[in-house]
């Protein structure tokens, strides 16, 4: 199953059929003590019933091979769980199984219990792969290499920088996830239109009581479910991270490629195959697989937007595309996360190539001469012209650009020799990329 080959134990697990039924059950006990403790079970009765159903509200009673058999006879997989956990306990405490509850009360704030445990995991992963660029970015923040911009070399920048810009996106993401836990962890237990007329005055206290046994946030209004605005924007966060993952890998599958590399991933010598058919190719693999799972998770999150119009107080097109993209989303996030941080870690640096690549051309640095002409007192635009004219110049008639400057009597007038190989020196432009770095580290390694 591919979603097996693309995901990690942990992750996979907390939605597997087994644990959604132990959430459920779980849910099914808060209710039934939240009924104990507003009155609505006899006194006489309401210890003995809530430590029958706590007890027997688990997988150990209830299992899933009983559950799907009910749910083949009757077509509904909630009602299949009341059935089944009903038949393992007495007579007395199933009457007050699901009492006053609808099938969604049940599995919207399961999903919310679900998504609690999944939402940890991947702030755990985004944590990780921070340390991980924090770590480069202090390993690289000198490293200076040529900027790129329209795929075309620009002025250079250091790697150090690189990596900080791709840490402030992550910090980004792990600010939204906790800005979005506050709208996503929540539950509901108020019946078949949210007016939780079926728990008649005391819905408010139930619905209450249930949200803090499990550890959840209370809803204030409801229809038949939760809205799903609340799992759209989930779902557009994790998107988010994709995109940024896939940011990354791209840069690293651009900087691998054969007339660049500068960087690379790390490569087994001894036993990993590059092609089937080509022995010398060392492929990107794993950023292209991580890009490649990128355009799923985006292409779930638009789903996850056509589930919030539905029909009046609910309809069924969101349930068979939740049962999917939700799980499948978080499975997959935590997966490239991972993924990301295993390259990331090992990220082989060709330091040779970088300089290479830094000094290959002399013109790229025209923007700093230009700029220390300005310095002198040239008008910006006539510097910015003349450095254009003698550039086109270098490389239509292959004449050496620093050569052009120096004999050029204009640039002279403001420039002396050395002045302008200051300018023309990469190492001596690069701004506050330093300082940029070392702030950014510091501000984010206190933060986590």
């Amino acid at each position: 199953m591919a979603i097996t080959r693309y995901s990690f134990p942990e992750m996979r697990n907390i939605f597997e059929e087994e644990n959604k039924l132990q959430l459920m059950l779980r849910v099914e006990a808060a209710l039934v003590k939240a009924h104990a403790t507003v009155g609505n079970i006899p006194e006489t009765m309401a210890g003995k019933i809530v430590k029958e159903i706590t007890e027997k509200a688990s997988i150990e009673y209830v299992k899933l091979k009983r559950v799907k058999e009910i749910e083949r006879e009757i077509k509904h997989d909630t009602m299949a769980m009341v059935k089944a956990l009903s038949e393992v306990c007495s007579e007395e405490t199933a009457k007050y199984i699901h009492f006053g509850a609808t099938a969604n009360d049940i599995t919207d704030t399961a999903l919310a219990l679900q998504l609690k445990d999944a939402l940890k995991i991947i702030l755990e992963d985004l944590d990780m792969l921070l340390d991980t660029l924090l770590v480069l970015a202090e390993e690289h923040k000198e490293t200076v290499a040529i900027g790129r911009t329209h795929g075309q070399m620009g002025i250079p920048i250091t790697y150090g920088l690189k990596f900080s810009v791709w840490a402030m996106e992550v910090d980004r993401h792990r600010q939204r996830l906790k800005e979005c836990s506050k709208r996503l962890l929540v539950g509901k237990m108020s019946g078949a239109t949210g007016t939780a007329a079926s728990f008649r005055k005391k819905g408010i206290l139930i619905q209450d009581y249930v949200m803090k046994e499990l550890g959840l946030i209370s809803t204030l209004a409801t229809t038949q479910i939760i809205q799903r605005d609340r799992y759209a924007e989930f779902l557009l966060d994790l998107t988010l991270i994709a995109m940024t993952l896939e940011k990354i890998g791209k840069e690293i599958r651009n900087l691998q490629r054969t007339e660049i590399g500068e960087v690379a991933e790390y490569f087994d010598i001894k036993k990993q195959v590059g092609s089937s058919t080509m022995p010398h190719k060392r492929n990107p693999f794993q950023m292209e697989r991580v890009c490649g799972l990128s355009r799923i998770v985006k292409s779930y999150s638009y789903a996850s937007l056509d589930n919030i119009p539905l029909w009046h107080e609910r309809d069924l097109t969101n349930s068979a595309p939740e049962r999917l993209i939700i799980p499948q989303s978080c499975i997959l996030i935590d997966y490239m996360l991972k993924l990301t941080s295993k390259v990331l870690n090992s990220l082989q640096f060709n330091l040779e190539n970088i300089e290479k690549n830094l000094i290959s051309d002399k013109r790229n640095m025209s923007e700093s001469v230009m700029i220390s002409l300005v310095e002198k007192g040239m008008d910006r635009q006539e510097a910015h012209e003349i450095i254009r004219k003698l550039v086109i110049q270098s490389s239509i008639e292959k004449e050496d650009f620093e050569r052009l400057l120096i004999s050029d009597e204009t640039i002279r007038r403001y420039l002396d020799e050395e002045e302008i190989r200051n300018a023309l020196n990469p190492k001596k432009y690069i701004g506050t990329a330093i300082e940029k770095t070392e702030l950014v580290i510091e501000r984010l390694r206190s933060s986590y």
